[in-house]
């Protein structure tokens, strides 16, 4: 069976105010192209259709044109909600959907009802695993413990118990949207961290042949049966370096997987440039950015002059202006700067507290009251995307 896995296309969302609606439409088109030209028996989206729970009404739009389209070409589609999608709005119609070939997962309780198609080769079951907030699903998978592995864990438990029960041979593909270990992040991923952990381990999907994931914008392969297809479109400078595709993946009669990845098009390319102005302006190995979407760090000891005209009028599509000057070591804004430099929320919290109290740093109960009420933060904000 031949499978085209790709994930968070965040339809809706704009790249520093530029609107990416176009683009996405043209992945789109590219998408349905690609199902025609390779012959492809099922497309997996592994969540973040959208890019917020309420989406504008032009995401909305493609998103509608888009199932149309793929329900016409009669290749069954199967997609998930993700942790920037509202799992309730995404899901709704879900089963009238169904009877068109596009099949919507959105409920973590039917994680273990699979969509089942068959090949020549038997049966392959495809199990959607929305993303699941570990403090709004723990109740439902009786999990131990309040975190991304402990549900996700259940969850698959109750996949496999499905699985053992059908028939010899049946194929079992999983989509999933997680942070899974080993996994390379991006500026643009939504941070999902709970207690202070946010990735699972990827043993914890042992069992079934594929596994289908999104979240993480980098396509990646975790092992030769979990991988990322990643975002079909840049959504921050830290992806500069991506090429963005999707993967083509064929599923053998045994479960033996081949994958290829397609490319996904490219509207302009994303560049990051660093170094003073005067040295940007003359450097002729970054004639190759000129016409791409552009950061430019600038590390000018004093702020020049003019330094988005000035930059623009050789790179014209800059839409992002850092400034970093260059410090001396004894300069105490570059040692504070230093300091903070990797280190996340709870590291930088713990590091305030020393310093109130002369040196002495929270001990073990404060660090948990300060986890928990980073964990809270998140947890409201998850709360109110899915109210609203």
């Amino acid at each position: 069976m031949r499978i085209l896995h790709t994930s968070d296309w965040h339809l809706g969302r704009s790249f520093h105010r530029v609107n990416l609606l176009e683009a996405q439409a043209a992945f789109l088109d590219h998408l349905v192209a690609t199902v025609r030209e390779h012959d492809v028996d099922a497309v997996l989206v592994a969540g973040d259709v959208y890019d917020r729970a309420v989406p504008p009404l032009a995401a909305v739009e493609l998103f509608d044109l888009a199932l149309h389209r793929l329900a016409a070409e009669g290749v069954p589609t199967v997609m998930i909600s993700g942790n920037h999608d509202s799992a309730r709005r995404l899901g709704v119609g879900a089963g009238l959907i169904d009877r068109a070939g596009i099949h919507l997962r959105t409920d973590p309780a039917a994680c273990a009802t699979p969509v089942v198609l068959s090949d020549a080769h038997g049966e392959v079951a495809f199990y959607g695993l929305p993303y699941l907030e570990p403090a709004l699903v723990r109740e439902e998978f009786k999990a131990a413990k309040a975190g991304h592995e402990a549900v996700i864990g259940a969850a698959m438990q109750r996949v496999r118990a499905d699985l053992a029960a059908r028939p010899e041979g049946t194929r079992s593909v999983v989509l999933a949207h997680a942070f899974v270990a080993g996994g390379k992040p991006s500026d643009s991923e939504r941070d999902i961290t709970i207690g202070g952990v946010a990735a699972v381990p990827a043993g914890v999907f042992d069992g079934v042949d594929y596994v289908a994931l999104g979240h993480l914008h980098g396509s990646q392969a975790i092992t030769e049966r979990v991988r990322y297809s990643g975002s079909p479109l840049a959504y921050s400078f830290s992806e500069a370096d991506h090429r963005k595709t999707m993967w083509l993946v064929d599923l053998g009669p045994g479960g033996e997987i081949a994958a290829e990845r397609i490319d996904c098009p490219v509207p302009r390319t994303v560049a990051r440039i660093r170094g003073r102005l005067e040295d940007l302006l003359a450097d002729p190995a970054l004639e190759r950015h000129e016409d791409a979407w552009t950061e430019a760090t600038l590390t000018d000891p004093v702020r020049p002059a003019e330094p988005m005209a000035r930059l623009c009028a050789r790179f014209p599509h800059t839409i992002s202006l850092v400034f970093d000057p260059e410090r001396t070591a004894e300069d105490p804004l570059a040692s504070y700067a230093q300091r903070l430099r990797g280190r996340d929320d709870q590291q930088i919290a713990e590091d305030f507290v020393a310093h109130v109290r002369g040196g002495s740093g929270p001990d073990d109960l404060e660090r948990t009251v300060l986890s928990g009420a980073f964990d809270d933060v998140r947890v409201d904000d998850v709360v109110r995307e899915v109210a609203r």
